[in-house]
């Protein structure tokens, strides 16, 4: 008997039907979320992450209603934003930034989420104040306590909201979290309460605007929307599993 590979999580999508598809199962699986937890539909934003995918199976994506487009690395983003700009999409880095790619974000980006040090935020203040324009942030918290993950400590984040004030072209939409990878669902829906609890404390303070909270990715979405996601970053149910997580 020969081994049988095994199957991808999340078969790959490779026409504008499947893409179709994924996209409302995705949103069909928000709606019951939303539902269950009392809440609207309409008031949660579906972020397709595009990483790694290349621009020809993107453009299926986009043709099926993925134009709210979220990449990890800002070099792939930029690069991918300059190939697509014959279509209407709004892109969002999600990763990490080094303080000399800020240039790169200010270039062709709608909003960042992944603002988790004072001196970047200067760096993007500096660039955006350069180029007359403002974007749209989220504030990266380490709800999970890891020490390889990004994100300001939780203990940290209203401090840290507060020096945020003073750079003007920066506008606060939320905070945004990347929750403990496990199958314990309840140290999961711990690190999204987290999230909302410093999101809860800083609007008493007036300082996280619409007060945005951008957890769940394409295992844990539904459970993030439970705990008030208000923002879910889905790339895999929606693209197909990835050769190596990037």
């Amino acid at each position: 008997m020969t081994d049988q590979p095994a199957r991808p999580l999340y078969p790959q999508a490779t026409s504008v039907a499947e893409f179709a598809q994924n996209i409302a199962d995705v949103r069909a699986n928000i709606a019951a979320a939303a539902e269950r937890s009392g809440r609207d539909a309409s008031g949660i934003r579906l972020l397709a992450v595009s990483k790694t995918v290349p621009e020809e199976r993107l453009r299926l994506a986009i043709e099926a209603g993925a134009t709210d487009l979220g990449e990890n690395k800002v070099q792939e983003a930029k690069r991918k934003a300059e190939n697509l700009a014959d279509l209407d999409l709004r892109w969002s880095v999600i990763g990490h930034l080094q303080t000399n790619k800020a240039k790169d974000v200010v270039s062709f980006a709608d909003e960042f989420q992944a603002l988790d040090s004072i001196r970047l935020a200067d760096a993007l203040d500096k660039r955006l104040q350069a180029a007359g324009r403002s974007l749209d942030v989220f504030v990266q918290v380490n709800t999970s306590a890891e020490e390889q993950k990004s994100g300001i400590d939780p203990a940290d984040a209203l401090a840290f909201l507060e020096e945020l004030k003073h750079r003007d072209s920066l506008h606060v939409q939320g905070l945004m979290t990347l929750a403990l990878f496990t199958s314990d669902t309840e140290r999961v829906r711990e690190c999204f309460r987290i999230l909302r609890d410093v999101r809860d404390r800083a609007r008493e303070r007036d300082l996280v605007g619409p007060g945005e909270l951008s957890m769940g990715m394409s295992g844990d979405y539904q459970a993030a929307i439970e705990e008030g996601s208000t923002v879910v970053r889905v790339g895999q149910k929606i693209f197909g599993s990835r050769a190596s997580i990037a």
